[in-house]
């Protein structure tokens, strides 16, 4: 992991195109701005693994569905 120290109004580079601003530090709190292009997700930490948790259990059938499927698949059409 790399660590930066940063002052209010200054910035980090992540590549070319995303910039990191700290805007404000009031104790343990701090204030960042973050330009990105448009095609670049940004998320909270927490906000980024509820949606992984949501995908992967949209992606994934419950027992009862491929149950469904399986029998479907199995029974002979007239």
């Amino acid at each position: 992991m790399l660590v930066l120290t940063r002052r209010a109004g200054e910035s980090v580079m992540i590549g070319n195109d995303v910039i990191i601003t700290v805007l404000e530090a009031r104790g343990d709190v701090i204030r960042l701005g973050i330009q990105a292009p448009r095609d670049v997700q940004v998320h909270r930490e927490e906000v980024f693994r509820e949606l992984q948790a949501a995908n992967r259990e949209a992606a994934s059938p419950n027992a009862d569905a491929v149950r469904a499927v399986t029998e479907m698949l199995q029974t002979p059409e007239e």
